[in-house]
């Protein structure tokens, strides 16, 4: 009986112990958490950063390292190609196609869209046309469509009844109903996205047509010194559709 109290002052002593332990390892591994959350946080996006770090990239992997190319440009510039192209930001030509400076002339817009000939509504546009064709004597003219493209979906999603809720964007995707009347006419049987993927091609043969619109660019293709081309740029599958294009389709080189 002597012994009992030795016993359980023994015991209690021991689950201090354990207790003690375990504290120091939730401790421990509150530290760890915490300090792996640190680790994996990502600092902030800093808008200034970005540019500077991506401009230093340029100059010292293109700027620098091609001067020829770059002293050859402060000449003028001369390019081959006018191209049109959505401002979507996963669809830039020159990554695309790996366009260098000075060898395309650039225009971007929601849903790659050339509307037709049109002195005050569309000025801008035809100013770049003008320009590229008139000035430059661009030996090209592209159109590029892409998949999953937000602004040609835009026209399958306006009310029969023409009401609009955008200020600009409505008005804007609307030069693609012509494409919309003849896939709605064509594949209206099938779902949507299967319509969507046509319109973003069908809208590519629009805009062609419209340039044909432009006196410059009739008097180019008439006399021969002017091409015009569609594209269709399909991320999702990584692949790249051509075609020429003149007063009918032709069929597209698929690469």
């Amino acid at each position: 009986m002597t012994d009992q109290p030795s016993n359980v002052a023994a015991v209690a002593g021991g689950i201090k112990k354990l207790l003690r332990e375990e504290e120091d390892l939730q401790g421990g591994e509150d530290q760890t958490t915490k300090t792996t959350t640190e680790v994996v946080d990502e600092p902030p996006f800093v808008p200034i950063e970005r540019i500077k770090e991506g401009f230093i990239h340029f100059k010292i992997n293109e700027y620098d390292k091609y001067p020829e190319c770059f002293e050859e440009l402060k000449k003028g510039q001369s390019p081959k190609f006018l191209v049109f192209a959505c401002s979507d930001s996963r669809v830039s030509p020159s990554r695309i196609l790996n366009f260098k400076p000075g060898e395309a002339f650039m225009v971007r817009n929601i849903a790659n869209i050339v509307p037709a000939f049109n002195q005050v509504r569309y000025s801008g546009v035809g100013a770049i046309i003008e320009y590229s064709v008139g000035v430059l004597e661009v030996e090209t003219i592209s159109v590029i469509g892409h998949s999953k493209c937000g602004g040609i979906k835009a026209p399958l999603d306006l009310p029969d009844d023409g009401a609009v809720s955008n200020d600009f964007v409505d008005d804007w995707v609307k030069i693609g109903l012509p494409a919309k009347a003849k896939v709605k006419a064509d594949f209206g049987d099938k779902c949507l996205d299967e319509q969507q993927m046509h319109l973003e091609k069908e809208a590519v043969n629009l805009s062609l047509l419209n340039l044909l619109s432009y006196p410059y660019v009739q008097e180019g293709v008439a006399q021969r010194n002017l091409k015009l081309m569609g594209g269709y740029y399909d991320f999702i599958q990584g692949r790249f559709e051509l075609w020429g294009f003149k007063l009918e389709v032709m069929p597209p080189l698929i690469i």
